[in-house]
């Protein structure tokens, strides 16, 4: 009777790992990518912004399995090096996630990079620098989505409470709704900064919530340009203290200009309103990711481009950037360059990005 038994575990084990090799076939899959950025901002009499010149590289390979062509694992590393620096490795973030992508559905968890995920966030939510120095989510992310509409939730967990960490994390949801050329969006986010495990009577638990609701006018398609878009939308900052019961609901008029042509870009921003992060002096950027130029009532970018190199393998973009706030007029010059490689896309039907300046050489 043992050995009957025995007999049908084995069978049974052999048929089960038939079964599942055959319906879950499965597939080596790899990513490698090398990020460089060099930000230089000169803002020498601004109160409200700092000058500061911020470079380095990141090396950011992935190994994983594939199944289905829907489900993946992906393990890997994010390694920053910041230029100057006698280290090799001046930080580094772990890579470790399961990806579900079927459209119209796509999923992530675990600890995955951020960028393509929260890119229609602006400043005033994440400033540029977050890419650089914190380039992975912590969390989930859900999203629906077909063409240029999408729905999304997600969570960035950033902060694990200890004695002297903060409990904290981030909870988003941003959505697009497109009819034609014209679109509504909706971007929102609140950030919880909670207290050590020391409790200590001093230390005060935060609430940062920050919601823009937007429309818009796509014409790119129309004009044959690669981007030409403009919104405007109102935003609304909801941020307390509150061990004393404090709110602060600063609002304000956010408007943006893309325009885009073979290779040459402008990206204008406006803001006219309430000041933001009204805990910024006491807390910094522990409570706040968005851009502390926010914190003017009034403030214009004017972003000049040049995309000096654009495919899906290569990107090297040089922009030039005028800044108007506190009557005064600020500049910053950027330059980043990616180089990315995976074998989970087909590349050959790639369709050439075209630039101005083609049959000039």
């Amino acid at each position: 009777m043992v050995l009957m038994l025995k007999n049908y575990c084995i069978l049974f084990l052999i048929f089960t790992s038939i079964y599942t090799s055959s319906v879950f076939s499965q597939e080596m899959v790899w990513k490698a990518n090398v990020r460089s950025f060099f930000d230089n901002t000169e803002f020498g009499r601004s109160s409200v912004q700092m000058s500061q010149t911020m470079a380095g590289v990141h090396l950011a390979p992935e190994i994983g399995l594939s199944w289905q062509n829907k489900h993946r694992i992906f393990a890997g590393v994010d390694i920053l090096h910041e230029y100057g620096s006698n280290k090799a490795i001046d930080y580094y973030d772990p890579v470790i996630y399961y990806e579900y992508d079927g459209k119209p559905f796509r999923f992530y968890m675990g600890a995955f990079p951020r960028r393509g995920l929260l890119d229609q966030y602006p400043r005033m939510f994440f400033q540029d620098s977050i890419q650089n120095y914190r380039p992975v989510l912590n969390g989930f992310f859900w999203e629906i989505y077909s063409d240029k509409n999408y729905a999304n939730i997600w969570l960035d967990w950033v902060g694990r409470q200890t004695s002297q960490q903060r409990e904290s994390f981030f909870m988003g949801w941003s959505g697009r709704y497109q009819r034609g050329p014209f679109y509504a969006e909706h971007l929102a986010y609140m950030f919880h900064f909670a207290k050590t495990m020391k409790a200590d009577t001093t230390e005060s638990v935060h609430d940062n919530g920050l919601l823009l609701t937007s429309l818009g006018v796509d014409l790119a398609s129309a004009a044959d340009f690669e981007v030409l878009e403009a919104k405007v939308g109102w935003s609304m900052g909801l941020d307390r203290d509150r061990d004393a019961g404090v709110w602060n609901k600063p609002q304000g008029l956010l408007s943006e200009l893309k325009i885009e042509y073979r290779g040459l870009g402008l990206f204008n921003t406006y803001y006219k309103g309430g000041r933001q992060q009204a805990f910024y002096n006491a807390y910094s950027n522990q409570l706040y990711w968005g851009d502390p130029i926010y914190r003017s009532k009034e403030y214009n970018r004017a972003d000049f481009y040049i995309q000096l190199i654009h495919s899906s393998v290569v990107k090297l973009k040089f922009i030039y950037s005028f800044h108007s706030t506190e009557k005064s007029l600020y500049q910053s010059q950027a330059l980043y360059a990616s180089f990315d490689l995976n074998n989970l896309s087909n590349k050959k039907n790639e369709q050439k990005y075209r630039y101005l300046w083609d049959n000039w050489f």
